[in-house]
């Protein structure tokens, strides 16, 4: 049986083959996860939290040491975490994004007064 990854806050889930990076199943799955590096662990961007992290392969030095701090949070790249068993993924909101939607709020929130 296929390990299944399900995206949050997206809601959606896909069935991959194991080994397959997170950031291999994001696209599959038609979820956006910010990268420039296209998958060679270089830009950071593709940074995703995994709360429990049995359903994905161990992390490796290189990815703690890029991560430092993040670590600790259940923070992964999801260039290099690879899916071996059922997972659950959040993928943090883009910073623009979030920058964009409180602007808005405040503007919505100005406009009501």
């Amino acid at each position: 049986m296929l390990p299944t990854v399900h995206f949050y806050p997206d809601h959606r889930k896909i069935q991959v083959r194991s080994g397959t990076t997170v950031l291999d199943a994001s696209s599959k799955a038609r979820v956006q996860i910010r990268t420039r590096c296209d998958g060679k662990m270089a830009c950071l961007m593709c940074k995703v939290i995994i709360e429990d992290q049995t359903g994905l392969s161990p992390m490796k030095n290189h990815e703690k040491l890029k991560l430092g701090e993040l670590v600790d949070s259940g923070y992964r790249l999801a260039c290099q975490a690879c899916v071996i068993g059922d997972t659950n993924v959040t993928v943090p909101e883009d910073p623009l994004k979030a920058v964009i939607r409180a602007l808005l709020a405040k503007q919505r929130e100005e406009d009501e007064f």
